[in-house]
């Protein structure tokens, strides 16, 4: 069932994807405009909130939480095939169908607008439409990405990953919290990670607990995540620490 989300609807200055939202570039008036378009909808953990194949009459941005892109063959095997992380946009303007099952993978909040006035609002407005475009080629570099840590990268490479993306993507990491530890509850299940990862659980707990081991991780229970080291963590998972945080 979608519950209503707890957020200020008139305030996107406070909203704390806005510097990286589809949204990021607009002025007073356009941020008018979309407000006239906009509502939140909540999800609880484990719902749908996009069938494959469904009409979609929205689309919008993950204010909060992790959903998953899951993709089913037609012999009922299933994949999942990409996370949309705080600030990731939902849909495709032009597109009637969604090709993905979405499923919320913990609590999440989404700031939605209607399908029809975005596009029409995305023709007219040079900063909605340009701020869309850069999305979806960073979207384009992260599926890149993605492919050599799924095809090259160890086991222990592979967590530390995508430990990082989730640390680095996280709506609640301040600017300050760059130079120091940066805490996170990690989202997604141990079985969640295996899948999305193609390791087994086994292996995820190993690699886990051998992170935990060496410092690189600080864990209390199984979702509380403190990264002491962001570099050292970025150094394990086999890329450069000089690129900074994801924006």
């Amino acid at each position: 069932m979608t519950v209503k989300a707890q957020f200020d609807h008139t305030n996107c200055e406070g909203c704390p994807i806005r510097h990286r939202a589809v949204c990021a570039h607009c002025d007073t008036d356009e941020l008018e405009e979309l407000e006239g378009i906009k509502y939140y909808r909540s999800f609880e953990a484990g719902q749908t909130i996009i069938w494959s194949g469904d009409q979609m009459s929205f689309v919008g941005s993950v204010v909060s939480g992790i959903a998953s892109l899951t993709q089913t063959m037609e012999d009922g095997r299933t994949q999942m095939v990409g996370l949309l992380l705080p600030s990731d946009f939902v849909g495709r303007p032009g597109r009637e169908t969604a090709p993905y099952d979405v499923q919320a993978t913990t609590d999440v909040v989404m700031c939605c607008f209607r399908k029809k006035p975005f596009e029409d609002l995305m023709n007219s407005t040079p900063h909605i439409a340009h701020r869309l475009l850069q999305m979806t080629l960073d979207e384009l570099d992260a599926a890149r990405e993605w492919m050599l840590v799924l095809g090259r990268k160890t086991a222990r490479e592979k967590i530390a990953s995508l430990l990082s993306i989730i640390a680095r993507r996280d709506a609640s990491v301040s600017q300050k919290a760059q130079s120091g530890p940066i805490v996170f509850d990690l989202p997604l299940t141990r079985e969640a990670m295996a899948d999305y990862l193609g390791l087994t659980l086994e292996t995820v707990s190993r690699q886990i607990s051998a992170l935990k081991r060496d410092s690189v991780i600080l864990l209390e229970g199984k979702r509380h995540v403190t990264i002491p080291d962001m570099a050292r963590l970025m150094d394990e998972a086999g890329d450069d620490s000089d690129g900074g945080f994801l924006v």
